[in-house]
């Protein structure tokens, strides 16, 4: 149900606060054992959330969030609660604080329903990597979510919250969004604070939004968005009103096509039903261009040596004597550090670390680390020129549809070409959408994305509620 309409509910009085909360708590009692999209349950919080909540609802004073449920993932740190990561090595932590995000949304008395599974520190693309067990899909519990905001993703398709916050580092909303069959937004980066948010890849981490639909995910957005100083690298560009361009008239947009991901390694359904998207708005009146990115067979290496290399410094602190898991073997100062990094991390974290550690050496700074910034720079100048001519571009947002879980986690090279379609935003900063556009003949969810300029998080929302509003989407199994 819309975040308006239950807006609205609350409001009026059609239902309460308390009631709408319980629905979905005892939904995920019954539900969740099948998907495992969550990790903690903050059962008794949240009927005390929306207790409070309802009597601000009572006396006129209701927020645009107040009492509504939204799910958060456990690498967005929450007072109080278990912030996780997914890893054996915060599986104890309790932040002393909140994160930005929860923060805002506190102000407004939301109800946090509890924190989602995700793949370890948010490194995977299958949701599988979880120190809790792997999350599935509920359109098919034998295959993937994607990831690693997988427990995000599969919470909001399968009606166990109103709406979800992620993490995007190179696709992590966008594609558990695609396998799920939901709505995933990544911002501009800077657009939002991440403070709070447990680093991945510093330069490229941005908290998203997973809900039902374009319209959702920009009212989640207008609630979380903003400058902060806690947060260096937050900007004060946006503007918010995100969805005040829905309803306008998109016929006088130009989309832009680029040829290079409809290439070799698209599958056939993936590239029909994207490419009925691009008749549908071109059927609409929008002018389709084909343009070009080169730099895309190179996207996925540069990313992977960013971020890595970003993930090994940002991971270095956990080492068992600050916080985190301590092992319990270990004579000295230093086999104390290696045995509790050891035990503590998966087996994916540690090949990241070793990538990223490999690329910072001294030998290979300027073979691999540097020549993946140097790229960095070229992509945002071909996505600048991109968008002189261009108002929106439109990707699909996997190659595939979901795969079945076992199919390719032991295959790294395969699982990281799988973010082809995803890391060119995150590397250039831009704002990006997915919504389901189709369903291949397995019954699966297809996505499409649709990317626009720096802080234009507007007109991609109205774009893809013009395609939303005219497309049936299938319920999910559960």
């Amino acid at each position: 149900m819309a975040l308006k309409k239950l807006r609205k509910m609350l409001d009026e009085k059609e239902i309460g606060a308390v009631e709408l909360t319980r629905r979905y708590l005892d939904k995920i009692e019954k539900t969740d054992k099948n998907v495992n999209s969550y990790i903690t349950v903050c059962t008794e919080s949240a009927l005390e959330s929306a207790r409070k909540a309802q009597e601000l609802i009572d006396a006129g004073e209701a927020g645009a969030f107040t009492g509504l449920p939204i799910s958060v993932k456990d690498n967005i740190c929450t007072m109080g609660v278990k912030t996780t990561c997914a890893s054996r090595m915060l599986e104890d932590f309790v932040p002393p604080y909140d994160a930005t995000v929860i923060e805002k949304l506190k102000k407004d008395n939301f109800v946090m329903l509890g924190k989602t599974n995700m793949d370890e520190f948010a490194m995977g693309g299958s949701s599988q990597t979880s120190y809790f067990g792997g999350v599935k899909n509920p359109y098919d519990t034998s295959r993937v979510t994607g990831g690693s905001s997988g427990g995000a993703a599969a919470s909001v398709a399968a009606g166990l919250c109103s709406a979800a916050l992620g993490s995007d580092t190179g696709g992590s909303v966008r594609q558990p969004a695609s396998f799920c069959g939901v709505t995933g937004l990544k911002p501009t980066y800077g657009a939002v604070s991440r403070w709070g948010l447990i680093a991945f890849a510093s330069s490229l981490d941005q908290i998203g939004v997973i809900a039902e639909s374009a319209e959702d995910t920009g009212y989640v957005l207008d609630g979380i968005y903003g400058y902060d100083a806690n947060d260096a690298t937050s900007s004060k560009k946006s503007d918010g009103n995100y969805t005040s361009l829905i309803g306008g008239d998109i016929s006088k947009l130009k989309i832009g096509v680029p040829k290079e991901f409809f290439a070799g390694g698209l599958n056939d359904e993936v590239k029909t039903a994207v490419l009925k998207a691009v008749e549908y708005y071109k059927q609409l009146g929008c002018e389709i261009i084909d343009v070009s990115l080169p730099s895309l067979e190179y996207a996925v290496s540069a990313y992977y040596l960013i971020s890595s290399a970003e993930a090994a410094s940002n991971l270095s602190r956990f080492d068992g004597i600050k916080y985190g898991f301590r092992s319990g073997l270990g004579e000295n100062f230093n086999d104390l550090i290696k045995n509790s990094r050891r035990e503590g991390f998966g087996s994916e974290v540690k090949r990241r670390i070793m990538l990223g550690n490999y690329a910072l050496c001294s030998g290979y700074y300027d073979a691999y680390y540097k020549n993946a910034t140097r790229i960095r720079t070229q992509l945002r100048s071909e996505y600048a020129a991109i968008f002189d001519k261009c108002d929106v571009m439109l990707t699909p947002t996997a190659p595939t549809t979901a795969y079945r879980i076992g199919e390719q986690e032991n295959d790294p090279v395969k699982m990281y070409l799988a973010d082809i379609y995803t890391v060119t935003v995150n590397i250039a900063g831009l704002p990006a959408i997915s919504t389901t556009c189709g369903y291949d003949s397995n019954g699966m969810p297809i996505g499409m994305s649709l990317i626009g300029r720096a802080f234009d998080e507007k007109t991609i929302i109205a774009v893809c509620d013009r395609f939303e509003k005219d497309f049936e989407r299938k319920e999910c199994a559960l």
